[in-house]
C-alpha cells in the first residue's frame, strides 16, 4: 500500500521510518527504468533531497522536527525555486535567468519540512487539459500502460508521480481543471482551492484572473494538510461531515454530454452509495451555461490574459513552442480591450446567478470529465486533439470561472479504468468542502 502524507508523518513521529527512507523509495521510483520517472519529472534534486532528508532526520532526532519534516514532494515545473530557471514544460524560456527566490508557495513548503524531490512534468505553459509533451515526453496514466493513455493536464507529471509513488504528494496549478483532470485519470485526489487564498506569485502565469495552485495527493486529508500549509493557514484537523441529510445538487445540463458508459457507471454507482448513507441528490438545472459559453466564446480570460504574457515571447521564440500550445494562446491576440472588458463584467453577473441557484445545496457534484482517459496516440489527429481536449476542461473549467473550491475523488472500483467525482463548494468555502469530500471519500471506500 502506498504511504500517504499522515501516515508517513506517524511513521517519522514513531521512528518507524526514517526521512531518508521515505526519500531513497521515491528515487528509486523515479530512476526505475520500467517506470514513467523520466517523463513524469523535468529534473530530479536526487543529492539536494537526500541532503535535506538527512538534514530533516538530525532535526527530528533533537526535537525541531514539524510533523511534515522529510516528507518528499513533487513540484510542478511552473513555480519558481530560487536559482533555477522555471521552464513551464517549455523549451522556449531554457537559459533565461534563474528565479532570484522561491515562489512564496515553495517557500511555504520547505518551510513546513517537505522536500522537493524534482520538478514535475507538464503541458507546456499549462495551455491544455490532456498533458501531452513534445519537449519533454507524455509520462502515461497508470491505468492500461502498455496501450499508452493521457495524464490528464496540465500537472501531469505530478499526477502520475503520485500515483506510482514517486512522491507522496506533489504541486498543481489548476486554471481550468489542471489539478483535477490528472487525479481523475491517475485515481488521486486533487484540490483546486478558492483562489485568493494562495498567492500566485512566482508561478509563471496561464490567466491570472483564473489561476489557482492546489494539491495533489492519496487521500483528501493529504490534500488539506498540503493545501493548508500553502495557503499560511493553521494545520486543517479535517472534520468529516454527516451525510445524512447533506444537500447535493447535480446539474443535469452541460456536465453529462458526451459522457461514457464506464463514467456513467462510476457515477451512478457513487450516487447510489451517498444516497443510502442518508445524502439528499437533488437534480437541477444551472440555467447560466448558456452565458458562460457565450462570455467564453472569443477565447476567454485563457486565451487573452496568456498571449499579454507571451506576446514578446512568441516573438523571439515562437518556432520552439508545441504548435498547439502557441495557436491556443494567439487567440487572445483576436480580444480587444472591450471584449475583455465585457468578459469582466458577465463573469460577475454569471458567478452571481450561479451562486443564487446552488445556494439551496451543501456542494455541487458532476464527474470531473465525461470520459476515461483516450490513447495518447489517439490524439495526434489535430481536430480529436481540439474536441478530447475541450470535453475533458468542460466540467472542470466552470468552477475556475465561478472563483470557487473544487476537488477530485476517485470514484472507480479496484481494476477498472479511473473515474474521478467532482464536488464544487462555494466561494471561500474550503473548509466545508474538505469536510464534505472526507465523508464521500469514506463512503465510497
Amino acid at each position: 500500500m502506498m504511504r500517504t502524507i499522515l501516515s508517513a508523518a506517524q511513521d517519522l513521529q514513531d521512528g518507524r521510518v526514517s526521512a531518508r527512507q521515505l526519500v531513497e523509495e521515491c528515487l528509486a521510483r523515479i530512476a526505475d527504468p520500467a517506470g514513467e520517472g523520466a517523463r513524469a519529472f523535468i529534473k530530479v534534486h536526487t543529492e539536494q533531497a537526500r541532503a535535506m532528508a538527512d538534514a530533516a532526520d538530525t532535526r527530528r532526532k533533537v526535537g525541531r522536527a514539524g510533523p511534515y519534516e522529510g516528507i518528499p514532494v513533487g513540484l510542478k515545473d511552473l513555480v519558481d525555486i530560487a536559482g533555477e530557471v522555471t521552464t513551464a514544460g517549455s523549451v522556449a524560456l531554457v537559459g533565461k535567468p534563474a528565479a532570484v527566490a522561491h515562489a512564496p508557495v515553495v517557500a511555504r513548503m520547505l518551510a513546513a519540512g517537505f522536500v522537493p524531490v524534482g520538478r514535475t512534468n507538464m503541458t507546456e505553459f499549462a495551455f491544455s487539459g490532456l498533458g501531452i509533451n513534445p519537449h519533454y515526453g507524455t509520462p502515461k496514466s497508470p491505468w492500461d500502460r502498455a496501450a499508452g493513455r493521457i495524464p490528464g493536464g496540465s500537472s501531469s507529471g505530478t499526477g502520475v508521480a503520485v500515483a506510482d509513488g514517486m512522491a507522496l504528494a506533489g504541486l498543481g496549478t489548476d486554471t481550468g481543471g489542471s489539478c483535477r483532470i490528472p487525479a481523475a485519470f491517475c485515481g488521486v485526489v486533487g484540490y483546486k482551492p478558492t483562489a485568493r487564498r494562495v498567492p500566485i506569485d512566482g508561478v509563471v502565469p496561464l490567466s491570472t484572473s483564473l489561476d489557482s495552485i492546489g494539491p495533489l495527493a492519496r487521500t483528501v486529508a493529504d490534500c488539506a494538510a498540503m493545501d493548508a500549509v500553502m495557503a499560511g493557514e493553521a494545520a486543517p484537523g479535517v472534520r468529516v461531515a454527516g451525510l445524512n441529510g447533506l444537500r447535493i445538487g447535480v446539474p443535469e445540463n452541460f456536465f453529462f454530454d458526451g459522457m461514457d458508459d464506464t463514467v456513467a457507471a462510476a457515477f451512478a454507482r457513487a450516487v447510489a452509495v451517498l444516497e443510502k448513507a442518508g445524502a439528499r441528490v437533488v437534480r437541477f438545472n444551472l440555467p447560466v451555461i448558456a452565458a458562460y459559453a457565450a462570455a467564453n466564446g472569443k477565447g476567454g480570460f485563457a486565451a487573452a490574459e496568456a498571449f499579454a504574457w507571451h506576446k514578446e515571447l512568441l516573438a523571439e521564440k515562437g518556432d520552439v513552442y508545441d504548435p498547439r500550445v502557441k495557436s491556443r494562446i494567439e487567440r487572445g491576440a483576436g480580444q480587444s480591450a472591450a471584449d475583455y472588458i465585457d468578459l469582466l463584467a458577465a463573469r460577475q453577473e454569471i458567478i452571481a446567478q450561479a451562486n443564487t441557484v446552488t445556494g439551496a445545496f451543501d456542494v455541487v457534484m458532476a464527474p470531473t470529465t465525461p470520459i476515461v482517459p483516450p490513447t495518447i496516440a489517439s490524439l495526434d489527429d489535430e481536430k480529436e486533439y481540439t474536441r478530447v481536449n475541450l470535453l475533458v476542461l468542460r466540467n472542470c473549467a466552470i468552477g475556475n470561472f465561478l472563483d470557487r473550491c473544487a476537488i477530485s475523488l476517485p470514484c472507480h472500483r479496484a481494476g477498472e479504468a479511473p473515474v474521478g467525482l467532482m464536488l464544487m463548494g462555494e466561494t471561500m468555502g474550503d473548509a466545508k468542502l474538505f469536510a464534505i469530500a472526507s465523508a464521500v471519500e469514506t463512503a465510497l471506500a
